[in-house]
């Protein structure tokens, strides 16, 4: 390896060491390893610059002053009380049914954006039946990842491989739809043995929840409708995005735009509620992961994975699905992705039948977020949501839970490719 490859490895295992330590602010961390990297020359200014993903802070960023308006209104209250009720005020069923809500919105809406419209109403709901809250956000956000998977804008890398692949929507949704919905009923499972049989035991008072009115929790009868015509064109922009040729932070930024300018609210306010400390977080990790990629480290592990198979395209799948899912644990699997995209062409060329190829590579990549507190934006966004709101998760309470359900539904993956795609 060279020297610029060797302190690149270095800077990263050294920023997730402090991360997952979490005696130094992850953003600090992945702050100072951006730096450090510049400083030393590994990569210039403009290499570092053109991996940090201006996409993805942008549909952070409007969507963070998207929901602190929103939120006035009381929107997310009123939601929080009908799940309530319609739950019967029954808390594992609250958590399974806001698990599958994330994921069925996950499958058309950015993964960041669903868990920063869903965490308000968990939050909601936890307090009135007087719950601790991090159980509820981490099956959202293994849900959220999950539901990513299903459809071409569940989730970037699925975009990137549908470009490059030439596959359309109905083909992810029929390919890795099935898989999705799978993983999510495993993951259910997972929870309600975790979790579920515990609430059960020990089930809040239904009549609290249901003398509840509704109605009584909006705050401006105005602000909400205007929300809710909103949040159906913002829906409606996601899904079409592509068709409109507007990047996705476009749609999240206008959506922003208009509700300051339409609910009159003031945007020193708004601006207040923003999370610059994740904002902070992904920049720094962006240049960090980037700088893995310009000093070819990631391609050195794309290539090592392709070799272990000797070129046989059955055992090539099932290696790319399990490598995709770890290196995406705790890599941001974009550049993953993007690397491996001409090397599946190159393969493609040579006469190899790439086909179960690139799912494998959805699919890994995708549920691999499920496997550590950084292996997706959504997670880092509701965690800090979490955090502030005085309910910590920490890196090993995620992994205790997150990475096993990641090798299941892996597992469940790989099965399912196989019957799918017989050698």
């Amino acid at each position: 390896m060279t020297v610029a490859q060797v302190i690149s490895v270095v800077v990263f295992l050294g920023t997730l060491g402090l991360v997952m330590s979490e005696k130094v602010n992850r953003a600090l961390a992945a702050l100072a390893g951006a730096v450090l990297l510049l400083l030393l020359h590994v990569v210039s200014f403009e290499q570092a610059m053109d991996h940090v993903d201006l996409n993805t802070l942008g549909v952070l960023l409007g969507m963070m002053l998207f929901v602190a308006v929103v939120r006035q209104s009381g929107v997310f209250e009123y939601l929080a009380i009908r799940c309530a009720r319609a739950a019967r005020g029954r808390p594992w069923r609250i958590m399974a049914l806001l698990m599958v809500l994330t994921a069925c919105l996950s499958a058309f809406l950015d993964n960041v954006t669903t868990v920063l419209l869903v965490g308000p109403v968990t939050l909601t709901l936890c307090r009135l039946l007087n719950r601790h809250p991090v159980p509820f956000f981490l099956g959202e956000v293994m849900a959220s990842n999950i539901g990513g998977t299903a459809t071409l804008i569940g989730d970037p890398p699925n975009i990137m491989i549908g470009s490059a692949a030439k596959l359309t929507f109905a083909d992810f949704l029929t390919v890795d739809g099935p898989a999705a919905a799978l993983a999510l009923v495993a993951v259910v499972l997972v929870f309600y043995l975790v979790y579920g049989r515990t609430m059960e035991k020990s089930p809040a008072n239904p009549a609290v929840v249901m003398a509840l009115n509704p109605a009584d929790y909006i705050r401006d009868r105005r602000l909400m409708r205007l929300s809710l015509g909103l949040t159906a064109l913002v829906v409606a922009g996601f899904v079409f995005h592509g068709a409109l040729g507007l990047e996705s932070c476009v749609i999240a930024l206008a959506a922003a735009a208009a509700i300051l300018l339409l609910s009159r609210t003031s945007i020193e306010e708004a601006l207040g509620q923003v999370e610059w400390v994740t904002l902070a977080f992904f920049t720094g990790l962006f240049v960090i992961v980037g700088a893995l990629t310009e000093t070819g480290v990631i391609g050195i592990v794309a290539q090592g994975l392709i070799g272990l198979t000797g070129g046989n395209a059955f055992a090539t799948m099932l290696v790319l699905l399990l490598g995709s899912a770890l290196v995406s644990a705790f890599l941001d699997n974009i550049p993953f992705v993007a690397t491996m995209i001409p090397i599946l062409l190159s393969l493609q060329s040579a006469g190899m039948d790439v086909t179960p190829l690139w799912w494998a590579v959805s699919l890994g990549a995708c549920l691999g977020g499920n496997g550590s507190l950084i292996g997706a934006s959504a997670n880092v966004v509701l965690a800090d949501i979490s955090k502030q709101n005085g309910h910590e998760i920490t890196f090993a309470q995620f992994f205790r839970i997150g990475f096993p359900c990641m090798l299941l539904t892996i597992g469940l993956a790989a099965v399912y490719l196989m019957v799918r795609f017989p050698g």
